[in-house]
This record gives structure tokens, sequence and C-alpha cells, in this order.
């Protein structure tokens, strides 16, 4: 199982919310490019980054600290979310060095994006499913909508999506716990891979993560600041984990 770092951006600097609450938030940081290097330093394989501006605004806010984060670690697999609504802006993501562009809200309003993004760039889309009780959240994740999560995940699946990430937002922020029961169902029923996201805080959500089976990726964010959570041992007994199943 891969771990990866989430560095959300908000007006330049790193942060955190609380159940994706912009008023709630959690300045941990103003320069980027030396918090991504220091997640790097601890072993970090790929990193999460969020446009929270661009998530609300529709279209990217944060990108000067994307572009300088891809260019610093070249070598890293980053994934981008967060205001990405159409190929234009996927290709200038891609450009600078990212390699994961991942579409929420306009994969729920238009899934045919979803499709001619995957035609367009083949495996290199990720789909993130944002869901509170089971039904998913789009706009930054503003407005519930009528629609399962499992039921879209299972549709997306279909069109050349390189995985989904599957976010509790009930949990993200609170240091809770992942919603392990939801994510590992979803990826039982799935061919793709599915990353966990949301409410990650100890060495034992982990642990209990790589036992679940069949999880691809943990994003981890506030554990990861707040010091709950180490992320080279985290890495170590994953790989430990892994060398047992």
């Amino acid at each position: 199982m891969l771990l990866i770092p989430a560095i959300d951006l908000k007006d330049g600097r790193c942060v955190r919310l609380r159940q994706g609450r912009m008023e709630d938030v959690t300045v941990f940081s103003d320069d980027p490019v030396a918090t991504a290097g220091r997640w790097v330093q601890a072993g970090a394989r790929r990193l999460h980054l969020v446009d929270l501006n661009g998530a609300f605004a529709g279209t990217p806010v944060n990108g000067s600290a994307i572009r300088a984060i891809a260019a610093a670690f070249p070598e890293l697999q980053i994934q981008v979310g967060g205001g990405i609504r159409d190929e234009v802006t996927i290709e200038q993501y891609l450009e600078m060095g990212v390699r994961y562009c991942i579409i929420g809200t306009q994969a729920v309003r238009d899934p045919r994006f979803v499709e001619r993004a995957c035609r367009a760039f083949p495996d290199r889309i990720l789909v993130g499913l944002d869901a509170k009780d089971g039904w998913v959240a789009i706009q930054g994740w503003a407005e519930v909508t009528d629609q399962r999560a499992e039921e879209l995940a299972g549709r997306f699946a279909t069109l050349g999506i390189a995985g989904i990430i599957y976010t509790d937002i009930g949990r993200d922020g609170m240091l809770t716990g992942p919603n392990i029961a939801a994510t590992q169902a979803l990826a039982s029923s799935l061919s793709i891979p599915v990353i966990a996201s949301g409410g990650i805080g100890t060495l034992e959500d982990i642990r209990a993560l790589v036992t679940a089976g069949g999880i691809a990726g943990a994003i981890i964010g506030r554990a990861l600041y707040e010091g709950t959570l180490d992320l080279a041992e985290a890495q170590r007994l994953v790989d430990q984990l892994s060398e047992t199943q």
C-alpha cells in the first residue's frame, strides 16, 4: 500500500480543513516547496496536492505553488486535484510534471468529460469521490448530490481511469480513523486501484488499512502535521506487513 502525504493549498499556504469547511482552517506552513521536501525526505513516493481555492472557484488558483513543487522534485509522482474542469487544465498540469490529475466535481456533473480525458491522457486520470454518509459531494464538498459513491465508482471504472480516491468527508481532518469498511468494500468491487482518504490518525489506522486488503493507497494529512503519525515509521510498517501478506 502506498502512503501519500497531502498538501492542501489555500492562498499559497499549506493548510488543513476539518470536514472540508473552508472557515475551519489551520495553517501549517507558508512554504509549500519546503513542506513537500519534508515529506520527500521522510520517504514519500507520491504527493497529493489539492488546490482548495480552485475547488471552489472551478479553475486553478494555486498553480504557481504546484509548479514550484513539481520543478523542485522532478522524480516524484504528484497527483493534483481541485478546480480541474477541462482538458486544457489537465494538459497544463501534466506539462508541469504532474503525474495524475484528479477529477472530482466535473466527473459527477459530466461523466463524458472523464471519458474524453482518459482518451486524451491515458493512465493519467484519477477520479475523486468524496462521500458524506455514502452520498457523493461536489463543489469543494459544499453540495451533496443524490448519487451513491459505489454506483458512480462502478461507472467510472469502465472509462479507463487510473484509479479512484475515496474520501469520507465526515472523517476528513478529524483523526478519528478511516472508514475502512466502506473503502474496502469499494475496492473489492472494482478492478482498478482505490486510494483511501479521510480520518487516518495513527499507526493502527495504517495497520488496519493494510490488513483489510485490496486498498492501493492511503492519503495522510493532519496526522502528519500534528505529529500523531510519523511518515517514515508508517512506511516501514506498510513494507513489513506487505512482505507477510
